[in-house]
């Protein structure tokens, strides 16, 4: 009996002690116990999402045909600061100007808008017209879509076509100035290509018209 007193006389003392050291925890200022570095949670790093480049992002157009990416890329990669719609735009103009001074019969105009054989094959056929007495009475209405069908690069030499979706109201007239053919009322759907070429860091910014073709 006397030992069983003493191993509980020894345990109330090392109570004691235990809590005069340590305190007593209450649930405003527990504080979590450190974890095992095993336990503790491990940063994780996320990746960061990375822009693309400034050519693709230019790229990213809803008139461009996807086989001409390739082809405005490469020059693109000679040229940055190539922009395409800067180009449309100015291509969309140039279409415009062409096919005016083309039916009010001005050469020099074309000359400059246009390289050597397509200059040659207008102003031909402007002569032919002159000929046969007859003039233009056309008006473009509007450009419904200039869409990029593609783009090539060789050598220096940069190529791109476009399809121009047009509304055209278009009206013949002879010598007398009597109408003999179209209509300037009724405006005629046309779907054309034209193929623009440049020699790429030419001093030079103009792209000229190197051919035309129905779409």
């Amino acid at each position: 009996m006397f030992y069983v007193v003493l191993l509980a006389m020894v345990a109330g003392f090392l109570a004691m002690r235990l809590y005069s050291v340590l305190g007593k925890r209450t649930g405003h200022d527990q504080q979590p116990l450190p974890r095992a570095a095993e336990e503790r949670s491990i940063p994780v790093t996320i990746p960061r999402t990375i822009d693309a480049a400034a050519e693709q992002r230019t790229i990213a157009n809803r008139n461009i045909d996807a086989r001409a990416e390739p082809g405005l890329r490469s020059i693109i990669a000679v040229e940055p600061g190539f922009d395409v719609n800067q180009f449309l735009e100015g291509a969309q103009a140039a279409y415009r100007m062409t096919l005016e001074a083309f039916w009010r019969g001005d050469a020099d105009t074309l000359a400059d808008l246009a390289e050597d054989d397509v200059r040659t094959a207008f102003v031909e056929a402007i002569a032919a017209r002159e000929a046969a007495g007859e003039t233009l009475d056309n008006r473009l209405v509007t450009i419904e879509r200039a869409v990029i069908a593609d783009a090539s690069v060789s050598g220096r030499e940069a190529r791109i076509s476009v399809r121009f979706d047009a509304d055209i109201a278009a009206i013949t007239r002879n010598e007398a100035g009597e109408v003999i053919a179209g209509s300037l009322t009724d405006a005629v759907e046309t779907h054309d290509i034209w193929t623009f070429v440049r020699t790429l860091k030419s001093a030079g910014p103009n792209w000229k018209l190197a051919d035309t073709d129905e779409a």
